[in-house]
């Protein structure tokens, strides 16, 4: 064989040493198609901790990888249209958070679905086990209802003396009720009436803050939910505005305005949701790859909030806290 043409098959095989371990996965002349439903376009702020995971692992968007976004503008009965399209497209994987994670299950039983942030997806009937989710679903589970207890005690320090309890839950979601349970029973141990209060949709709110403000509420638990996420700043807005201090899932709650958050890191879930897509991309089956629980969790405390409603923080809960936003 002449020196040449040897010398162009070891360049060329060393070229294929030195790609990415995404690209060699890929079948030749074949790119794959992501779909991305969110709730609103705000829910993209986590997006990218998602497609950074992606760039993390060697997918380059319009290179190697295709992005399809479907957005609901915050109406939740939209999802289930934007799930078919995506489908319809076709695309290779789903990526689908929270109800978004619903409507992309009811819209195909066969095309991979990744939630990078869900509440309960064993009891909302995503998965089977955490173990093995089985079918054509998985992702990673926010432990919400393993932490209400835990939020409950962080409440109870920052408003002492608590005589009166609220839970604002989006009764769409009936698996939520566990959560509800938990705090029943937390409560219950610390003798503190509980208020369940309920909404469907946005407008349902301020409603919701009223009650609170008849029934005497002196504290409330948002239970994280979507539409939650997207109102978070009108949430923060009405707990001001009723003098209600409240706790909430995720960080972001609190840098609108909320008084304090206790969870998982949101854009570190999604981060790694990016590897789930790249095993299933690889020919990993989403029912054989476990559900992944969230192992460390931040505290978030708001303390220009906490000083509008009067409230001193104690030392020791500011010492813990991960950031202290002023």
């Amino acid at each position: 064989m002449p020196f040449r043409t040897v010398g162009i098959i070891v360049t060329f095989a060393l070229s294929l040493l030195g790609m990415p371990l995404a690209a060699q996965a890929q079948r030749p002349g074949k790119i794959p198609r992501i779909g991305l439903l969110y709730t609103s376009a705000a829910a993209d702020s986590l997006g990218e901790a998602f497609v950074q995971g992606l760039r993390d692992l060697g997918y380059m968007e319009g290179k190697n990888i295709v992005l399809e976004y479907r957005f609901a503008a915050g109406q939740f009965e939209r999802l289930p249209a934007l799930a078919a399209e995506l489908v319809q497209l076709p695309v290779d994987v789903l990526i689908a958070p929270g109800a978004c994670a619903l409507a992309a299950k009811h819209a195909t039983a066969t095309i991979p679905i990744v939630f990078p942030v869900f509440a309960d997806p064993v009891g909302e009937g995503l998965v089977t086990s955490l173990a093995q989710p089985g079918g054509n679903v998985t992702g990673l589970s926010m432990m919400s209802t393993d932490l209400v207890a835990k939020r409950l005690e962080l409440l109870t320090a920052v408003v002492p003396g608590l005589r009166r309890l609220a839970v604002l839950w989006n009764a769409g979601r009936p698996a939520f009720m566990r959560q509800i349970q938990e705090l029943q029973a937390a409560s219950a141990k610390q003798g503190i009436p509980l208020a369940v209060l309920e909404v469907r949709s946005p407008q349902e709110f301020d409603r919701a803050f009223r009650t609170m403000g008849e029934q005497d509420v002196g504290a409330a638990i948002m239970l994280d939910d979507g539409m939650f996420y997207d109102a978070r700043t009108r949430l923060a807005t009405l707990a001001a505005q009723h003098q209600i201090p409240a706790m909430y899932g995720h960080r972001a709650y609190v840098e609108a305005g909320g008084l304090l958050s206790y969870g998982p890191n949101f854009p570190e879930l999604f981060r790694r949701a990016a590897t789930y897509v790249d095993k299933i991309l690889k020919g990993a089956k989403p029912g054989d790859l476990p559900v992944e629980q969230p192992t460390t969790f931040e505290l978030v405390i708001n303390l220009k909030t906490a000083q509008a409603l009067s409230l001193t923080i104690p030392p020791l809960l500011l010492f813990q806290a991960d950031e202290v936003l002023k």
